[in-house]
């Protein structure tokens, strides 16, 4: 009999793995048909879909493993990240996808910003210096881009590789039109060693400043979030530990 493993669950979704499939449970089923939609447009490997209902969906697990994730020890050679980075340019290559982008404007963005960091601080969570400086540093993501492919939660853990072959990349819900540098961003926040591989692969110059500053505001936005959700941003090498690095 196959065990039943919790990939990850909290009040919005919960993710099970049985054997080789894996069951997604969310309360928006909106998320789910955009996933479904996204990853049948992305042309990067993605999960077979093995059934859908509501609130429900079925994948099937991806060969290979992921490249590490945040707070642990990152794995994979220089050349498997430089193919991450090249799969990560292909989907931004790619005609944008016919529904509107899910994220905030730059005024909302800005504002969330400035609202969660006076939360840090006032309720004592981070020292005021640590959020001033990565406030600082967050304002250089504030700026016009020109909408891309994006997966919109590109997590080190939502790719899979093996060897040097990306053999797909999973939790799509929150893809539509955004800014390329956010995904970059995701996919390498914890592990800057590993930046230059990527960007290699991606086959383009891009503005490193930007990367730093959507690191500082991904990480300003989410602490809190974590933390009343059952994770631990102060884990070595997570979220705060992120921001201590722009000190």
């Amino acid at each position: 009999m196959e065990e039943v493993k919790v990939v990850v669950a909290h009040s919005e979704r919960a993710t099970l793995r049985v054997g080789d499939v894996f069951v997604k449970v969310d309360a928006d089923q909106a998320r789910i048909d955009a996933e479904v939609e996204a990853m049948a447009l992305a042309p990067v490997p993605t999960p077979k879909v093995l059934w859908r209902k509501p609130f429900v969906l079925a994948i099937a697990a991806l060969p290979g493993t992921t490249l590490g994730r945040l707070g642990g020890p990152s794995t994979g050679s220089p050349e498997a990240w430089a193919a991450a980075g090249a799969a990560i340019r292909k989907l931004h290559d790619a005609p944008l996808p016919p529904w509107p982008g899910r994220g905030r404007s730059l005024t909302e963005l800005a504002a969330d910003l400035d609202g969660e960091c006076e939360r840090l601080v006032t309720n004592g969570v981070l020292p005021a210096g640590l959020v001033t400086r990565n406030l600082q540093v967050a304002e250089a993501a504030l700026r016009p881009w020109t909408p891309v492919f994006t997966h919109g939660d590109l997590q080190i853990a939502h790719v899979f590789v093996d060897g040097d072959e990306v053999t797909g990349i999973i939790d799509w819900s929150e893809a539509g039109p955004g800014d390329a540098l956010y995904d970059l961003a995701t996919f390498t926040l914890g592990h800057e060693e590993h930046l230059g591989d990527v960007i290699a692969g991606y086959g383009t110059d891009v503005d490193l400043d930007v990367i730093r500053a959507w690191w500082s505001l991904r990480s300003l936005l989410v602490i809190r979030w974590l933390a009343e959700h059952g994770f631990d941003p102060f884990a070595p090498g997570c979220e705060v530990d992120v921001l201590r690095s722009r000190l």
